[in-house]
């Protein structure tokens, strides 16, 4: 169980990471971890990569319909210029960004801010996932979630795309991807 460090106690910022499978719950975690901060009253600012407008251009939505107002931004440098002096800076999707989205977080946290960011640990394939490795290397908390496996009902941390469609970003929700556990995820290593 994660513990919420408190923001208000230490100088440092620090960053957390939420990562996993599609549809194992990484932007209901991240929201929660958002609303809390508002009931705090503590200043937020949630970006979102533009390129994902599944649901909304420009709120953050889980697949159980919760959602926040995020700024969509087209590259990582935006949300540094955009976070202004909030204590805390949230981003979803992180695997859609840029690398440069590792030292943004670096440079958010030791200015002090509060960094929680979600995303994708694996792609398809069940290779690392854009930036999420670096992100993973520099947390100072990780949060790794699991959905069902939608073959046999185990723990599943893998996104099988049932789809055809090519190229490693195709964005797309229960149309395109299934959660799948190792033993039914068909790229695994034999």
């Amino acid at each position: 169980m994660f513990i919420e460090p408190n923001i208000r106690e230490g100088s440092g910022g620090w960053i957390e990471v939420i990562c996993g499978s599609m549809f194992s719950g990484k932007t209901e975690e991240l929201i929660r971890r958002l609303k809390r901060v508002r009931i705090a009253n503590l200043e937020a600012r949630i970006f979102k990569p533009k390129i994902d407008d599944r649901y909304h251009a420009a709120h953050i939505v889980s697949h159980d319909e919760q959602s926040l107002t995020a700024v969509p931004v087209n590259d990582s440098a935006a949300i540094l210029s955009l976070a202004g002096s909030a204590h805390v800076v949230g981003v979803d999707e992180a695997q859609f960004f840029d690398v440069g989205i590792i030292d943004v977080c670096e440079s958010l946290a030791n200015g002090g801010a509060r960094v929680i960011v979600a995303g994708l640990d694996m792609d398809y394939t069940g290779k690392p996932f854009g930036p999420m490795p670096g992100l993973l290397s520099i947390a100072d908390y990780v949060t790794k979630l699991h959905a069902i496996c939608m073959r046999c009902g185990s723990i599943a941390h893998y996104s099988h795309r049932t789809s055809v469609d090519e190229g490693q970003v195709v964005i797309g929700e229960k149309d395109r991807y299934e959660p799948l556990c190792r033993k039914c995820y068909p790229y695994r290593q034999k």
